[in-house]
């Protein structure tokens, strides 16, 4: 059964892609908080990830304001399942004894990337936060 972080970037992913039936969030739990990875066609990656990182930035943004509702910290990873664009012909053609494993393609934000001094303002966006997703809290995914 998805949780609803899960069923929140499917939602937002499905509608930017052309193959929404390829699809998958899956979901790890760890001390630093919750890990989504993203697995899409290779044909839509560039999509979900937009123009200098904007799409994936903005659902990042996006599953930090659930989060804040949520009370967790969450973190997107899109996953490449293609192979590299820069590797040669010939290595993507060759057989393989060992199945090629995803490649990442985007970076995942660290942990420790928010300054001590913006906690005030942090707090005050938070605050904010929280009231404008209670008034969502009627969307139905």
């Amino acid at each position: 059964m998805a949780t609803i972080d899960q069923q929140f970037v499917e939602y937002i992913v499905k509608t930017l892609v052309n193959n929404p039936d390829k699809v998958s969030v899956d979901r790890i739990i760890d001390e630093k908080g919750v890990l989504l990875s993203l697995t899409v066609d290779p044909e839509d990656v560039g999509r979900v990830i937009g123009k200098r990182g904007a799409t994936a930035q903005s659902i990042r943004t996006l599953l930090r304001a659930l989060g804040t509702k949520n009370d967790a910290r969450y973190n997107l990873k899109i996953v490449n399942t293609d192979n590299f664009e820069g590797a040669p012909k010939e290595a993507a053609e060759a057989p393989k004894e060992a199945p090629a494993e995803a490649a990442l393609v985007d970076e995942v934000p660290s942990y420790d990337d928010e300054p001590e001094e913006e906690e005030e303002e942090s707090s005050a966006l938070a605050e904010k936060t929280r009231a404008e997703l209670a008034d969502l809290d009627d969307l139905d995914i």
